[in-house]
């Protein structure tokens, strides 16, 4: 049996409400989240918080998440904070 992958597209200019926007939409996922960050350039606290806490969530409930378009700046950010290995990337 084959799953869809859900997508979601964060914006760049609000990555933490977006986030906390696609925690909603975990319920209606297969298997698999794909969160398209080719928008986002930049990620503060806040948006470290709340994909750490999406990525927390999508655990518990044995959803995959794919983020798809990471810039490098972005990608060395959740590099230093340890969350890539929580994470597929999709380029």
């Amino acid at each position: 049996m084959t799953t869809n992958a859900v997508w979601f597209k964060i914006d760049g200019e609000r990555v933490a409400p977006a986030l906390q926007e696609a925690v909603a939409k975990l319920d209606n996922t297969g298997g698999e989240f794909v969160l398209d960050f080719c928008d986002v350039h930049r990620i503060d606290t806040s948006g470290i918080g709340a994909i750490e806490k999406l990525a927390g969530i999508a655990d518990a409930k044995s959803v995959k998440i794919v983020l798809h378009g990471v810039n490098v700046d972005v990608y060395r950010v959740l590099k230093l904070v340890k969350l890539t290995p929580r994470f597929s990337f999709l380029n």
